[in-house]
């Protein structure tokens, strides 16, 4: 049996003829870069998260570099963000000259809460950059009300987490990364919404920052020719923005598909005592950009190569926190011990989890890892 990590092709082959179509539209008119599809795509994204503006960008990691860009931050400017999560947001906080200041993260959950971004706030504190991890949002209530205690920027990092639903104390409920002062998110072929090569886009309430993205992705012009500020140049393609369109219309039968898939692992795996299953939080529905197992006794690595001896792809997001990463030994301030981040890498495991997944695949999975267990 062949089983993938991911099966872009035959979630590819479901929609073959709308994406075929889409593509061949770009080629016939030739408007390759800035085309209506940008527009469209720009404009079914906002309706379907609901945020006021979306700026699509070239890809994720240059959105949240052109949130910062956006904040009017100096150099020596502190960033606080989580130590357990991919290099992308602590990485552009240090191309920038800015410090990223590393947190702790809920063990259950996998993300940081209100109470380890405390830890981490000193005088140069300017931002908060919360992490989405996997596919649910961070408890956004709790950190919007320290942001503004300390008048402090939040840019949510909502590259795992599209479609997540959080839900506020008074039952108010908004997308995952429309909540802070600027979303980013990514569109990587293996996201939930992921398009054919690299893709991104800024989402934001404020019209001034609207406009800043806008020009900071474009040169720092609005008007051709005309540079207002020092920018970059970070543009979605149209024929990215046309697969993007017609994967859009799908995203919630992904969603629910992903969400099948979770619950078919969780009911078969939860009485194995050595493995913890992903937790729910009641605050935020969970789109299930990964299935991430914690395997206990120190039993991780052995598990992963019997899952490889038996044709079960995994993979282990993340083995080295980034403050062990020695790219930011030198330039970042950790707020703690960072405990719970050190322990996650040594123990996490994600299982295969796609929209293609069927009955049979499952079965095989979870039969391998309970032979494995007993």
């Amino acid at each position: 049996m062949k089983i993938q990590m991911v099966d872009l092709v035959g979630q590819y082959k479901k929609v073959q003829r709308e994406i075929d179509k889409a593509i061949l539209n770009v080629v016939h008119t030739g408007q390759f870069i800035n085309g209506p599809e940008v527009i469209e795509f720009q404009n079914s994204l906002e309706k379907y998260t609901g945020a006021n503006h979306v700026i699509p960008c070239a890809n994720g990691t240059d959105a949240l570099q052109i949130a910062l860009m956006a904040l009017g931050l100096r150099p020596g400017d502190e960033i606080i963000v989580p130590a357990f999560t991919y290099v992308a947001t602590a990485e552009v906080i240090g191309l920038l000259n800015l410090v990223p200041v590393m947190v702790d993260v809920d063990y259950d959950s996998f993300n940081a809460t209100c109470s380890n971004i405390e830890k981490g706030l000193s005088a140069k504190t300017k931002a908060i950059m919360p992490v989405h991890l996997f596919g649910q949002s961070c408890d956004m209530f709790p950190i919007m009300s320290l942001a503004k205690k300390y008048d402090l920027f939040v840019i949510e990092d909502n590259a795992q987490t599209l479609g997540a639903v959080y839900t506020f104390p008074d039952g108010t409920k908004k997308q995952a990364g429309t909540i802070g002062q600027i979303g980013c998110t990514s569109f990587f072929p293996t996201k939930n919404l992921g398009c054919y090569g690299d893709g991104g886009a800024l989402m934001t309430e404020d019209e001034e920052l609207f406009d800043k993205i806008r020009m900071i992705a474009n040169h720092g012009q609005a008007q051709k020719y005309h540079h207002e500020i020092l920018g970059c140049n970070s543009r979605l393609d149209s024929m990215q923005a046309a697969i993007l369109n017609v994967k859009l219309k799908y995203l919630d039968n992904y969603t629910n598909a992903r969400r099948q898939v979770a619950q078919f692992y969780t009911s078969t795996l939860n009485s194995i005592d050595e493995i913890i299953t992903p937790q729910e939080v009641p605050y935020s529905t969970h789109v299930y950009h990964q299935y991430t197992l914690k395997i206990k006794n120190g039993k991780r690595d052995k598990f992963k190569k019997y899952l490889a001896d038996e044709g079960i792809p995994s993979m282990i997001y993340y083995p080295l926190p980034l403050q062990k990463q020695n790219a930011f030994k030198k330039i970042t301030r950790s707020a703690e011990s960072l405990s719970v981040s050190n322990e996650l890498s040594e123990s996490v495991l994600s299982l295969p989890i796609h929209t293609e997944l069927t009955t049979g695949e499952l079965d095989f999975i979870t039969t391998k890892i309970k032979n494995f267990f007993n």
